[in-house]
């Protein structure tokens, strides 16, 4: 949402907030897509050897 033509700041923030709030829900994330401290961890090897 473009809202770089209000200048007042309190104002721009009622403009987004009820932008939002009309917005249709976001849809779900798909099953078994990892995110953040779900996601694979890398095992730390020995400097010098290739991790991947």
């Amino acid at each position: 949402m473009n809202t770089t033509n209000i200048t007042d700041k309190a104002e721009r923030k009622a403009v987004k907030r009820k932008a939002r709030k009309a917005a249709p829900p976001k849809a779900k994330r798909a099953e078994g897509v990892a995110r953040g401290s779900n996601k694979k961890k890398v095992k730390v090897l020995a400097k010098g050897q290739r991790k991947r």
